[in-house]
């Protein structure tokens, strides 16, 4: 593990050592958004580092929005990160710690910036890819035999989500309002959700486009795949449930979506690949693996009520996905879908096999029947002034790679006439 002279970098600790340089986007009171890597407890302008001649200048970091720089492709990619572990290792080459006045414009502490999104999301697919969840939600709706439908094990099942609601860690969510079934059970009325529910997942972000009618494999999907982001889908159960017939989610799910700020490497992530589940069935051909591209991941979840002290509810690992990221992608092209950079493709609820592992409330609650204990209080669903926070991390020796955090605090729904 080689150590940076940035300060913060080498805490144990610390989510952005060295070895992770997760890319963001982040603006200060002096300065709009731009592009910039998180090392230690600063971060890092690309904008600046590329204007002294530091970094390429065809990245396009003096953009509010990775997706130039993504769209380059793995060896640029890379050459920019073997660019910034020089600048900023303690045995690197000094151009950047031997210059007073550039450091000081170009490390900015993370205590003084405000995040956005990292990139511009031109399509958002969310998956079903955890083999735990699918097994406990479908028990929960038609019972343990026919819990996985037919074609579950065979290919990965998504829908399309709405990019416009895909929003950043910190912005606050508003409670859904929709139709839901009426405690009469005769027909539906209006109501804010009543049973709104988190979602723990892991998402994968597309760097490379490719053309209408092409498609990849599964390796070429890798390659295709910039970094990773945490992500919390959301969801309205009680809307779901009645608008979700035949055709699956829709405003159940279009209501929010948050990400984490920084995106982490592929690179990065690289100690902590690992091999998938055993498959119930043999996959088609075309999803076939040549190489290990799960993670061992560890994902956690806090829930802090209004006022309150905040509880760990969710604690599981992303080796429980039974789909890859890659194969997420490789199925996705598989019809000559255009994927475009800036594609986010969510994992689906990450749950493992024991409660505290299960990665919403509807699981850890078994569809409202037990509730969930709080430091003081309990739950069955998300309350107002409920804040969700999502944390997750790779453990190496004496040294983590983190993604910060992906939080969001539950607002009331809107006033809304005719509302029940």
């Amino acid at each position: 593990m080689r150590r940076s002279w940035v300060g913060g970098a080498n805490a144990a600790e610390t989510d952005f050592p060295l070895a992770n340089l997760p890319f963001g986007v982040f603006s200060t009171t002096a300065e709009g958004p731009r592009c910039g890597v998180a090392i230690g407890d600063h971060v890092a302008d690309l904008a600046a580092l590329a204007a002294a001649g530091l970094l390429p200048g065809d990245c396009g970091f003096d953009a509010p929005a990775l997706n130039t720089f993504m769209a380059l492709g793995p060896a640029r990619w890379d050459e920019v990160r073997t660019r910034l572990t020089a600048l900023l290792a303690e045995d690197g080459d000094g151009a950047l710690r031997g210059d007073a006045a550039l450091c000081g414009r170009a490390l900015v502490p993370l205590a003084e910036v405000a995040m956005h999104l990292p990139f511009r999301v031109t399509g958002y697919t969310d998956f079903y890819a955890g083999r735990q969840h699918a097994f406990n939600s479908g028990s929960i709706l038609r019972g343990p035999d026919n819990a996985l439908t037919p074609n579950w094990p065979h290919m990965p099942i998504a829908y399309n989500g709405r990019t416009s609601t895909v929003v950043v860690s910190g912005t606050p969510v508003r409670r859904p309002l929709g139709q839901v079934m009426g405690p009469d059970g005769d027909g539906p009325v209006l109501s804010p959700s009543r049973r709104l529910d988190i979602e723990v997942e892991f998402g994968a972000v597309v760097g490379v486009p490719t053309r209408m009618g092409d498609t990849l494999t599964v390796a070429e999907a890798w390659e295709n795949i910039f970094g990773f982001v945490l992500l919390n889908d959301w969801s309205a159960r009680d809307i779901q449930r009645w608008e979700g017939q035949p055709l699956g989610p829709f405003q159940a799910k279009a209501f929010a979506t948050t990400i984490s700020p920084w995106v982490v490497t592929r690179a990065a992530l690289e100690p902590f690949r690992t091999k998938g589940w055993p498959r119930d069935k043999a996959l088609l051909p075309y999803l076939d693996e040549p190489a290990d591209y799960f993670f061992d991941l560890t994902l956690e979840t806090h829930l802090c009520p209004k006022g309150g002290a905040a509880t760990r509810i969710v604690s599981t690992n992303t080796r429980h996905l039974y789909y890859s990221a890659p194969q997420l992608l490789t199925h996705h092209a598989l019809c000559g879908c255009a994927m475009n950079a800036g594609d986010l493709l969510g994992s689906g609820t990450i749950s493992g096999p024991e409660k505290s592992s299960f990665g919403c409330l509807l699981e850890q609650t078994w569809g409202g029947r037990d509730p969930v204990p709080l430091d003081g209080g309990e739950r069955l669903f998300l309350e107002d002034g409920d804040t969700v926070t999502m944390t997750g991390w790779g453990q190496g020796e004496d040294y983590r790679i983190g993604f910060g955090r992906c939080d969001g605090e539950i607002l009331p729904a809107r006033p809304n006439v005719g509302a029940n």
